[in-house]
């Protein structure tokens, strides 16, 4: 019997050797090529590309040939490429889709497929379904076997990402930075733009490493302890990480604390609004910091709420134009580049920001944390039986719960899990609360997101909800 595979927020993804075996990518790899004659212009092509992780190569130059065999014309990364640089390539040469083989920030023995659309960007939610309908079906397409051309789509990604910042006055600001590809296949990219433009940086953990020593390739702590480290022994104004496949960032500020993605898109955001003026609407996921919704209603800016997983907004950058457009993992876009994530773009503007603002970038946190009130955030995932996920979830949505820990409910938000309002101090005029508990469309885990006006609230408020999800009653 084959096995189930189940597509997430952004492909397929799986244990090497378990799941992410040879047969399964090919079955998927044959659906995206049924997918793609029956729903695009096939004539136009596939780009395939690939990360850092184990046989990632191998899984990539097999699904080339499942598709040129399904007479598909393939461009081949010829290297490790950044997803972002993948996205690029397919919106850049027209192509009818692009396929990554990688596992994004998930644990070294796991790897993954995803499929961006002929925009550039994660497939939406209904190529999506295509996708899982052919996969379902059994469909197998064989035609006149297609080319399969080898491509550097790193040069090309590197010069356009460029002429989004300021790298003069970048250079000029005199600052350092501490560059962490964390084994990704954003290695050398950003180390290598700050070489060929004068600015000082030191880069860590740019080898290749299959294993990621010691980490999840994920730019969260604990994971980026090496580069806070860094940060501090080298006295860097600001460490920038990518994640596994270069399209997320987190950040580590002067003194060597972390900064999360909900300050990081609200440095940039404040920064689009008041230095570039550039038009267009804001969206975050249903678990992104709300200081978000004050900066928005501060300038009168449209901000829309979306649900978790970056092919939302991707869809939403189809319709509409989006200025900004994030989410609590660290993937951050923008309409007027593609409808994609790219962390090493990201790290390029947020130093951009430190140049013109001429701060360091925990001065810049700070700034904004006495302007729109104190916002502290937090996330726990709890590895737990699916019996015991769903339980929580819907005891948590009954009108019987009327308190999380010692703070009553407000209201109750179900756009994607259950998200709670809760009666607790905002001091200072800070974050009004709440926790959000959601199940994962990837992994065997529910996670804990909260938010509140201190970090101490942040804590009481994460260990009441887990308290609330391992009782039964």
């Amino acid at each position: 019997m084959a096995t189930a595979i189940k597509f997430g927020t952004d492909g397929w993804r799986g244990v090497i050797a378990d799941d992410f075996t040879y047969d399964n990518v090919r079955r998927v790899a044959v659906a995206i090529a049924a997918y793609t004659l029956k729903h695009e212009d096939a004539r136009h092509g596939l780009v395939v590309g690939y990360d850092t992780r184990f046989s990632s190569q191998r899984f990539a130059r097999m699904t080339a040939e499942v598709l040129a065999s399904a007479g598909i014309p393939i461009k081949l990364a010829n290297d490790y490429s950044p997803t972002p640089a993948i996205s690029l390539a397919v919106k850049q040469l027209g192509a009818a889709g692009g396929v990554v083989i990688t596992s994004s920030h998930n644990p070294w023995n796991w790897n993954g497929v995803k499929f961006k659309g002929r925009f550039g960007g994660s497939a939406t939610p209904q190529i999506i379904k295509g996708i899982e309908t052919e996969l379902h079906a059994g469909t197998n397409s064989n035609g006149h076997k297609a080319s399969i051309e080898e491509v550097d789509f790193k040069r090309a990604y590197v010069d356009t990402i460029c002429q989004f910042a300021d790298l003069d006055l970048i250079a000029k600001a005199g600052f350092k930075f501490a560059v962490d590809s964390m084994y990704g296949s954003g290695r050398g990219v950003l180390a290598k733009i700050f070489s060929d433009h004068g600015i000082a940086h030191i880069a860590i953990r740019q080898e290749l490493n299959p294993l990621f020593p010691g980490i999840n390739p994920e730019p969260i702590e604990p994971h980026v302890a090496m580069l806070q480290q860094v940060v501090l022994k080298e006295s860097c104004h600001a460490g920038f990480a990518s994640d596994g496949d270069a399209d997320r960032i987190g950040a580590v500020a002067e003194d060597g604390s972390f900064v999360d993605a909900h300050k990081i898109f609200s440095v940039l955001l404040q920064w689009l609004l008041v230095r570039k003026k550039w038009p267009g609407d804001v969206v975050r996921a249903f678990n992104t910091t709300r200081m978000l919704d004050r900066i928005c209603a501060r300038y009168g800016r449209t901000l829309i709420e979306c649900p978790i997983g970056f092919k939302y907004i991707a869809d939403l950058m189809m319709e509409r134009d989006i200025l900004i457009g994030g989410e609590e993992s660290g993937g951050i876009g923008y309409s007027r580049f593609l409808p994609e994530r790219d962390g090493i773009l990201n790290a390029l503007l947020l130093a951009n920001v430190m140049a013109e603002e001429g701060k360091p970038l925990g001065q810049l946190v700070a700034d904004l944390q006495r302007e729109y009130g104190p916002h502290y955030y937090g996330r726990r995932d709890l590895h737990i039986p699916e019996d015991t996920k769903q339980n929580a979830i819907q005891r948590a949505r009954s009108d019987k719960t009327t308190h999380s820990g010692r703070y009553s409910i407000l209201k109750k938000e179900a756009l994607d899990g259950i998200k709670l309002f809760l009666d607790a101090p905002t001091p200072d005029k800070g974050a009004e609360a709440w926790v959000l508990l959601r199940g994962s469309g990837t992994e065997p885990l529910l996670r804990i997101y909260a938010e509140a006006a201190s970090p101490e609230l942040v804590n009481e408020i994460l260990a009441s909800a887990e308290l609330f999800v391992h009782s039964h009653s």
